[in-house]
């Protein structure tokens, strides 16, 4: 995960905000910027930087001289745990869970749970009260992020924000789902149709008011019926929907 800016206002080139390290001049990994000229393919640390950090002439730092930068990121980010664990133990990055770094300034959506579950279950798939909420087809605000696993996956137990975890299998988990990108990072969430239905074949969990509110509001917004009868033949509760889609029209 790269977080960076770009402002014309205060500078022509993006920056990205990166952790490196020149052994030869400072041990520890430091968090720099550096800015990338997108035109020439080059990159430079940034000057101010350069004197704080590395106490170096910024006219010495030739892009030529410098180690691939390693991008900051959770799990495969491309820096040693305990670098990042000791980049957090000096208060330059925040710990999110086991393996997950962010920096100080990574901006924070109304979406962050689902953004931080998806980089640490990125196979699984927000559904239900997770997916209402998103679509806004509910007034609830789970306090869990639900996510969908195929009934024979290991349960994954790890740190982070709490998960309530949802077992399908077959079609009736993989489709539907569709990828929105928050936070820089891939989500994958069911389909306002696939969420509705979801809600009648798990009623038992979320109860059937909830799933009635969410056939309100989807209807309310045309959303299209037979989108829902599609995935409620696969999902096998048509005959339990047919007379909540009648009476709602």
């Amino acid at each position: 995960m790269i977080r960076g800016f770009f402002n014309p206002a205060i500078l022509p080139q993006p920056i990205l905000r990166v952790a490196v390290r020149i052994p030869a001049i400072h041990p520890d990994w430091q968090l720099v910027n550096f800015i990338v000229d997108t035109g020439a393919a080059v990159t430079c640390i940034h000057a101010i930087d350069a004197i704080r950090l590395f106490g170096m002439s910024p006219a010495s730092l030739a892009p030529t001289a410098l180690p691939n930068p390693s991008p900051i990121g959770g799990i495969g980010g491309g820096l040693n745990p305990n670098h990042l664990a000791r980049l957090a133990r000096r208060g330059l990055l925040t710990r999110v869970a086991r393996g997950l770094y962010a920096s100080l300034d990574a901006p924070v959506s109304e979406h962050h749970a689902l953004a931080e579950a998806a980089r640490l279950y990125p196979k699984a798939v927000v559904c239900l009260l997770s997916a209402l909420q998103f679509h806004g087809l509910t007034t609830q605000a789970p306090h869990q992020v639900w996510l969908g696993i195929d009934v024979k996956a290991w349960k994954p137990t790890r740190d982070g924000p709490q998960v309530r975890w949802v077992r399908s299998s077959g079609v009736a988990l993989t489709s539907g789902i569709e990828v929105h990108e928050l936070e820089s990072a891939p989500v994958r969430i069911y389909s306002p149709a696939k969420t509705v239905v979801d809600c009648f074949k798990f009623r038992s969990k979320v109860g059937l008011d909830v799933a009635l509110e969410a056939l309100r509001d989807y209807r309310a917004r045309r959303g299209s019926v037979d989108d829902l009868w599609h995935y409620a033949r696969i999902c096998r509760v048509s005959n339990v929907m047919q007379p909540y889609l009648e009476a709602v029209g």
